[in-house]
């Protein structure tokens, strides 16, 4: 006989319920294992409900806990096959390592199965160990998190996670309904204020590693490989009181919801969407193409929806782009892009594979190109990256593109992806988060490295602006037409050159993700875009200059035009374009506000052309 929720289900559940629940129950492990229950006994009362009335927001659909979890890169953390062929790459690479390696990479991936061995005496916790342990293949379960006591929270890292042992289930709600849970599962659902802080994620999103040298020992330092929660807390993110559950667990508000399939009990608000959306597009589709391989549990429409909202995630609230006109004469033009980082942390973050490129392309009336910064070719591999891409401030070189990433170097100053061999950061100019400061507390574990230490439109003064401006050049050779203008932003997870390291060797678990990774759509996000057209260049700079203008600016940068006499005006942006035409009276005038760029100001009365700038 099947019971859910601690009641028979001839009293809370059809028969179509019950072989509902049947059909999906082989999906997700169920059981306790002495310290946790697997996410397959959570599904019984937080998975689909049938009778579409539990998890169900109106237009929101069906926003069951279970399945929108089972598909997210944490429920699958075990199973990744890029993380399983990185483990196996590293373990290959320092083999005198490879018990430390499994252990701390299990910490997090693994947690509820690795905790439950150490608590129960084990020295360490192999890959093996977890392949063969359903509560370790269950990945960050719902008691990875819902299980985390209110102890030292936020000030753990690198797999350190603090559980309690005493089969009790966090939660955001006051006053839960216990008997459900307590008969079906032995736990006991309690509220906590802690469930909602993002110290939560801190112990498994803040990772420091013992650095090895080329021959595998340890030297006695310690690498940041990846500070995702220390980059949040360095930010305004923090102030405002904004956790990582704000972005990434989307609040549904007002919207009643039933929290327990099959019992009538009251419904709840400020219900936080169990999606975990994060960035990584390419693993999730890469994983649903491979599902039945990798015997994991959702449907291709649950993937498709965390797909989606990955997406949305990462093209509304990661970052933006602006593009303006600098300057144009007949030989040259200069452009300004500026990106800005929407997220609450460095973007991009986490994992250090993970890039952010920009792709800057000018082309004439016709569709030739004149100048092309970031074209990619097959793989989309940067056709023009060679080594360690610089941290730029001004682009004048096709063969230079700007890239936004964390890069490693191991003890000799090489660039590797060898995570235990990290050793220094040869450069770190993913885009900072609004409100970054070096005055931090936390500065140490986020620092930024290369060339963008010189930059202050990256840095920007007492703290960051969350934003980075570049400048273009582009020779012209006395082209005078029309000029097309386009910036994209791409984003990768993994990048081809990351693998580079990793496909030049092999085992079981390389030649799998080989496999899967040939045969996967590696085409990068569109993150941001934005084009301008400048029309015909109508050369004005080869007006005869005199002194019938004078120009200077008040205290808040606005332009003030005088003139030797009134004066009927034409004002032309960069392209030659007429933006505004008036009359000035002799002395001192206020000049229309426009957007930031070089103007140009002539007149019938005088051969001069005024050169003014908006800042």
């Amino acid at each position: 006989m099947l019971y859910l929720c601690g009641s028979t289900p001839e009293k809370f559940h059809t028969p179509e319920e019950v072989a509902m629940y049947n059909l999906v129950a082989d999906t997700l492990h169920e059981g306790y294992n002495g310290l946790f229950a697997a996410s397959g006994d959570c599904e019984q009362c937080h998975g689909y409900d049938v009778n579409g009335i539990a998890s169900s927001g109106g237009e929101t659909g069906d926003v069951n806990v279970v399945d929108d979890w089972k598909t997210s890169m944490m429920a699958m953390s075990a199973k990744d096959p890029f993380w399983r062929a990185k483990v196996s790459h590293e373990v290959l690479t320092i083999p005198n390592h490879q018990e430390e390696i499994e252990d701390k990479c299990t910490s997090c991936h693994a947690s509820m199965g690795h905790f439950a061995a150490f608590h129960e005496g084990a020295e360490h916790y192999s890959i093996q160990d977890m392949v063969q342990d359903p509560w370790g293949l269950d990945g960050v379960s719902c008691l990875s998190c819902h299980q985390q006591k209110d102890e030292a929270l936020g000030d753990t890292h690198s797999g350190d996670i603090r559980f309690d042992t005493t089969k009790v289930a966090y939660g955001q709600y006051i006053s839960p309904l216990a008997s459900p849970m307590v008969l079906a599962t032995g736990y006991s659902p309690v509220f906590s204020e802690h469930i909602q802080d993002a110290g939560i994620c801190a112990s498994c999103h803040t990772l420091i590693t013992e650095t090895v040298d080329l021959d595998g020992e340890f030297i006695g330092s310690n690498f940041v490989e990846q500070a995702t929660y220390h980059e949040w807390l360095n930010s305004t993110y923090d102030d405002q009181d904004i956790s990582c559950q704000n972005c990434h667990m989307p609040n549904l508000g007002d919207t009643p919801i039933f929290l327990i399939a099959g019992l009538n009990t009251a419904p709840r608000q400020n219900f936080s969407v169990h999606e975990f959306a994060g960035a990584n597009t390419f693993m999730l589709q890469l994983m649903k193409d491979n599902k039945e391989e990798l015997e994991l549990s959702g449907s291709d429409a649950d993937f498709d929806q965390t797909i989606a909202a990955t997406f949305e995630s990462l093209q509304t609230q990661s970052a933006n782009l602006s593009l303006s006109a600098l300057q144009r004469d007949e030989n040259s033009a200069s452009f300004s892009v500026t990106v800005s980082n929407l997220a609450g942390h460095k973007f991009p973050s986490g994992y250090p594979a993970r890039r952010l490129f920009l792709q800057f392309t000018v082309t004439d009336d016709a569709g030739n190109t004149l100048f092309s910064s970031g074209e990619t070719g097959e793989n989309f591999i940067l056709l023009d990256e060679e080594g360690v891409e610089p941290h730029y401030e001004t682009i004048h070189s096709e063969d230079q593109v700007q890239i936004y990433e964390m890069a490693m170097g191991d003890v000799n100053g090489d660039f590797t992806t060898i995570l235990d061999r990290g050793f220094v950061h040869l450069k770190d100019n993913r885009l900072l988060p609004i409100g970054f400061s070096y005055q931090d507390e936390v500065i140490d574990t986020v620092l930024v490295h290369g060339n963008a230490t010189l930059d202050s439109d990256y840095l920007g003064k007492a703290s960051s602006l969350g934003r980075d401006r570049i400048t273009y050049n582009v020779s012209l050779d006395e082209y005078f037409g029309e000029l097309n203008v386009e910036v994209s932003a791409f984003y990768q997870s993994i990048p081809h050159k990351w693998l580079e390291e990793m496909f030049s060797d092999s085992t079981e678990e390389i030649e799998l993700f080989r496999d899967m990774y040939e045969s996967a759509d590696k085409t990068p996000v569109l993150v941001g875009y934005e084009s301008i057209i400048l029309d015909d260049y109508v050369g004005l700079s080869e007006l005869e200059k005199e002194n019938f203008w004078s120009v200077y600016y008040d205290e808040n940068q606005r332009p003030i035009i005088t003139a030797e006499s009134n004066a009927d005006i034409q004002i032309y942006n960069v392209s030659g374009s007429l933006v505004h035409s008036g009359f000035v009276r002799s002395g001192a005038n206020l000049f229309p506000l426009f957007s930031p760029g070089i103007y140009l100001i002539t007149s019938s009365e005088t051969s001069t052309a005024l050169k003014l700038i908006v800042r």
